[in-house]
């Protein structure tokens, strides 16, 4: 085992023992048949400047001097591939996504271990450890760590669980789409935010179009708006329809009109028609706060039916906890939550185990009164009527919040708010 930084400015030696240079970089690639990328060549510098030598050609790497198996001038020249990784310019105190624990950290440090002949990276070291190890101060930090007990582990991530951002004509993202996939929203949320907009706007073409709006659902509206610069308009539209109405409103009030224009036109009639109904309100009223997905049901329905009802419509809704009873001309009669519904006989008329005092806001109720309203009752959702108590929407806690809560505890507070499982 060794790193890196124990290996960089080492003398080359050639067949003969002639100094050639010392070691400037190394590069690897990745094969089938290895989890980890294998070490192909080095980089050496000389006194003519660098020149590329492959793996193969060396009697030994990990040593106080690296010799050459035969003559310098009979090696054939190495042949490069865009998938190379060089490992002191690519990676050595550059940032990588930490794919394992959804994060963005600097790479301080690289490990190399010898497999079968190969010398493989192991891990990267992203803790002090590795910095000290770089200034000559290792044992010191040992010492530091045995003292405090300190586990030094901590500091280490096994390659197979991240991925370099490596140098071409600029900086981009090598991050395979099935690693992403396994990520949650917030924590993509929460990687892109600590990229450059080059750099997140490569992770962002990789999501498909319910990831994107999953993500941009976990960002801020302002943020949004600059991550979206990276879409077509066809592609904006179709990632609008998948969010959610309030989120897709406070997406596109952040834009130039021009641009709202173009996407609403681009997208379905009826998504379309839900915003451009939530852009008339104000922003801080319930109507610009308020989601048009939620259940209703009518007053005639027994809780089978209702049931039966859910699998067919509850995986449009944001919010499936509470359920509401509208009559024909979707005034608000009643409420009942899941646990009502769960508990009750499948026979039972809805009527019978409904709330019927339901607590309510109306269109042009201020946030900060919908705020007092949900943590009153302990609400998750207050559902919002017009002056006749005809039902347009839902406001959820999270929203209602908004400005009492900061806003990184309020996009961190449980979301009941999904398609029934």
């Amino acid at each position: 085992m060794a790193f890196i930084s124990e290996l960089i400015g080492r003398p080359v030696t050639d067949y003969d023992g002639t100094r050639i240079g010392v070691l400037k970089d190394l590069i690897a690639r990745t094969y089938a048949e290895f989890s980890h990328p294998v070490v192909d060549a080095i980089v050496v510098h000389g006194s003519g400047g660098d020149i590329t030598l492959p793996y193969s050609d060396l009697a030994a790497l990990l040593s106080a001097a690296i010799p050459l198996k035969r003559p310098a001038v009979d090696i054939p020249k190495y042949e490069s591939r865009e998938s190379d990784i060089r490992l002191v310019e690519d990676v050595l105190d550059q940032q990588i996504i930490d794919t394992d624990d959804a994060r963005v950290v600097r790479v301080n440090d690289i490990e190399l271990v010898r497999v079968n002949g190969n010398v493989v990276i192991s891990n990267v070291d992203i803790g002090v450890l590795g910095i000290m190890r770089r200034i000559g101060l290792e044992k010191l930090g040992r010492w530091a760590a045995q003292r405090f007990k300190a586990d030094l582990s901590e500091g280490t991530i096994s390659w197979e669980f991240v991925e370099p951002l490596t140098h071409d004509q600029s900086m981009r993202l090598k991050v395979p789409a099935e690693k992403l996939a396994d990520l949650h929203p917030s924590d993509i949320a929460e990687i892109i935010s600590n990229l450059s907009r080059a750099e997140h706007g490569e992770i962002l073409h990789k999501l498909d179009i319910k990831q994107l709006a999953e993500t941009l659902e976990e960002v801020e509206p302002d943020f949004q708006a600059s991550i979206i610069e990276h879409f077509s308009d066809e592609t904006m539209a179709d990632v609008l329809e998948e969010m959610s109405p309030d989120e897709a409103t406070d997406l596109l009030a952040e834009l130039p009109d021009a641009r709202r224009q173009d996407l609403l036109k681009l997208m379905e009639t009826e998504e379309a028609d839900e915003v451009r109904e939530l852009l008339r309100y104000d922003e801080d009223t319930a109507g610009g706060l308020m989601t048009t997905e939620y259940v209703s049901v009518l007053p005639n329905m027994n809780a089978a039916q209702t049931i039966e009802h859910l699998r067919k419509v509850g995986e449009e809704a944001e919010l499936v906890y509470y359920v509401y009873v509208t009559d024909e001309e979707d005034r608000l009669i009643g409420v009942f939550s899941l646990s009502d519904l769960i508990i009750a006989q499948p026979e039972t008329p809805i009527t019978e185990f409904m709330h019927k005092r339901v607590v309510s806001v109306e269109l042009d109720t201020e946030q900060n009164e919908i705020a007092q309203i949900v943590a009153k009752y302990n609400l998750i959702a207050v559902p919002v009527v017009d002056s006749e108590n005809r039902m347009h929407g839902i406001v959820t806690s999270d929203d209602a919040l908004d400005k009492i809560l900061p806003t990184a505890w309020k996009k961190r507070l449980p979301h009941f708010f999904g398609a029934l499982e």
